[in-house]
């Protein structure tokens, strides 16, 4: 099967044909686990709303979801004046402009795009200044070696994760990529497994860095993710649809 033909085939949503597509995930992310010896439970879905209305956000949170993800900082921001929390832990995945950390450390549970140091500080003295405590986040790495993506090259990565842990206000929690949007495997393999490999070698050597968290996968390779270690996969079409106005 064609690594993007489960989105394929997947129709537009109602409430019951989320619960639909959220099962096929589960099914295939169950699978996927079992072929390489993981225990499900230890994979959590991060349903993606950005560009998605209102009322999407508010059936994600009425469906159980306990967490989403959004992308711009003034968009998460509108939602939330609009809707409140709704309970839910908003997670940024989106590349965020140091100019906008402040909001962004008030509006998010964890920031999963942090990709540079200077970025990194920014986090820091905020949290520092507003008396936040230490703000929950994701390294964001470029495995892939894309130019037009964000994240530490691999070759930097380690020592860049290595002064971000010495920031005392940052908790890294671990790691997030974006593979090449191909249907290559041998290619995606590649990205998911360096950036397991990297964090694997910074928790043997940073003193302290607990991280456990792999950000890795979306909706056309998930599954490939999930075999290489991800602990956690980013789903906007397959599970919610396509955004209005793609």
């Amino acid at each position: 099967m064609p690594l993007n033909s489960l989105a394929a085939r997947l129709p537009a949503v109602s409430d019951s044909e989320i619960r639909g597509r959220l099962e096929v995930v589960e099914e295939s992310l169950a699978r996927a686990a079992e072929r390489v010896g993981r225990d499900p439970a230890g994979i959590r879905v991060l349903p993606i709303t950005k560009g998605h209305p209102l009322g999407l956000v508010q059936r994600v949170a009425a469906l159980g979801f306990e967490i989403i993800g959004e992308s711009r900082v003034a968009e998460a921001e509108a939602k939330q004046n609009a809707l409140g929390t709704l309970g839910l832990r908003w997670h940024l995945v989106g590349h965020l402009q140091r100019n906008k950390a402040a909001r962004a450390v008030q509006l998010f549970d964890v920031i999963e795009s942090v990709d540079s140091l200077r970025l990194g500080q920014r986090i820091d003295a905020v949290a520092e200044r507003t008396g936040l405590g230490r703000v929950p986040v994701l390294v964001q790495v470029n495995a892939s070696g894309e130019a037009a993506k964000g994240g530490f090259p691999l070759s930097e990565a380690d020592e860049a994760i290595g002064e971000l842990c010495e920031l005392p206000r940052l908790e890294v929690r671990g790691l997030m990529t974006m593979a090449p949007f191909v249907d290559d495997e041998d290619t995606l393999r590649d990205c998911f497994r360096r950036t397991r490999e990297c964090l694997e070698r910074c928790r043997r050597a940073i003193s302290g860095l607990r991280g456990i968290e792999l950000s890795m996968g979306m909706s056309n390779d998930f599954e490939l993710a999930v075999e290489e270690g991800s602990t956690e996969v980013r789903l906007g079409t397959i599970l919610l649809g396509e955004r209005p106005g793609r």
